[in-house]
């Protein structure tokens, strides 16, 4: 199969029908342990935490769309971050991007640090500043991009060659892309990891994580801390996630076209200050997405003048869900500061541009035309707020 499209293998894989009955939907083994038949021969499963069938179908789909040897399913995103961050000891130090999802910050910040495990965040788009934040116990280089969410873009082969250099693991975030759009093991990186919750599912119904790998050693210690913590993802969950994945592709080719109409829309108008969106040639990071990436993703960022507005935006409009979470089929308006990066200190926020003023928008299966339309309709509430022209509202070219 690995002569054929990702389009082709995403639905045409190991596991494409059942052996024992040529069902064309993996079976859901919701079996906790499993009999063994001989007593000096165990079976290859035994107890579920080690190992199922229905979550070894979805563990092989991420790591053959990745280009990877070796997949893992987790009980969410955070969780596969982690569990991978566990393959650190103490002592060790870890660079990451500084514009990362709030989960992440919280775990490096708040709880690996207990542990005795350092960290520098750094601006992951200028390569001096990562280089310059290497140290001698340096082990781990930790890459989002886009990151969340002001859709920043690191050059993941370049920052892979540093970490190669200098003896570190490289990690990506690779959820807004997923493997439809970017394979950051074929850029060098040693592990990629997803909230499948997102994208890769699709339908806002279950919760979950992936990682997916090419080294041996990482693949190793890694099934090791699986088993160990046991933060699996269960067998029903992981059925959802692979029937997500059959139409990841034209989900996200549909949502990526509109994404690109919607950002163009907001960037002309004149409450909005700016866009963030990797498929604009103005973005600084967009020959860098170009060239790693094969499409602009989804999900965009902008910025209104305060908080008020964003209040009064999303108190009007209608058809966006507005929630926490990405990559659905419904569109999803989020509030950065109070939502996804609630848990990073004010001060942080406003050191990385995540102002009160910032939305982000992971667009959906909507027709785009009729979001623009929800768009327009809500801004005219904000028009109608008192001295509006005297915002002063400084714009960029876009």
């Amino acid at each position: 199969m690995t002569d054929y499209s990702l389009q082709t293998r995403l639905l045409h894989n190991d596991h494409k029908f059942d052996k024992y009955t040529g069902a064309v939907s993996v079976p859901i083994q919701q079996a906790s342990t499993f009999h063994q038949i001989d007593f000096d021969e165990p079976g290859k499963y035994d107890y579920s935490r080690s190992g199922n069938p229905t979550r070894e179908a979805l563990e092989e789909a991420i790591a053959g769309l990745e280009n990877g040897t070796k997949g893992f399913a987790f009980a969410s995103g955070m969780a596969a971050i982690s569990t991978s961050f566990m393959l650190l000891s103490q002592g060790d130090h870890v660079v990451i991007s500084e514009d990362v999802y709030g989960g992440t910050f919280r775990i490096i910040n708040d709880v690996l640090h207990r542990f005795g495990i350092d960290h520098t965040f750094v601006d992951m788009t200028d390569l001096h500043s990562v280089a310059t934040a290497i140290r001698p116990n340096t082990k781990l280089l930790y890459i989002e991009t886009p990151s969340n969410p002001l859709l920043k873009i690191t050059d993941i082969q370049a920052v892979a060659k540093l970490a190669k250099a200098n003896d570190c693991l490289t990690f990506v975030d690779n959820t807004f892309m997923t493997p439809a759009l970017q394979q950051p093991l074929d850029l060098g990186a040693d592990l990629v990891l997803h909230s499948a919750t997102k994208f890769i599912a699709g339908h806002s119904d279950v919760v979950a994580g992936l990682a997916a790998t090419n080294s041996e050693q990482v693949a190793e210690k890694l099934s090791f801390l699986q088993n160990s913590f046991g933060s699996i993802l269960g067998a029903h969950d992981s059925w959802l996630v692979l029937r997500g994945l059959k139409t990841l592709h034209c989900r996200l080719n549909q949502s990526a076209a509109s994404a690109l109409t919607i950002a163009e829309f907001l960037a002309k108008h004149p409450l909005v200050e700016e866009v963030y969106y990797p498929g604009f040639t103005a973005h600084p990071g967009y020959f860098t997405h170009t060239y790693q990436s094969k499409g602009a993703g989804a999900v965009l960022s902008f910025r209104l003048k305060d908080e008020e507005a964003v209040r009064q935006l999303t108190k009007h409009m209608k058809i966006p869900v507005y929630a926490v979470s990405l990559g659905a089929v419904e569109s999803i308006l989020s509030y950065p500061a109070r939502m996804s990066h609630a848990s990073m200190p004010p001060e942080e926020r406003r050191k990385r541009g995540i102002t009160d003023g910032l939305l982000r928008l992971s667009v959906g299966l909507e027709n785009p035309e009729d979001l623009i339309e929800d768009f327009k309709q809500a801004f005219q509430y904000l028009e109608q707020r008192p001295k509006v022209a005297d915002w002063g509202i400084s714009r960029e070219a876009k």
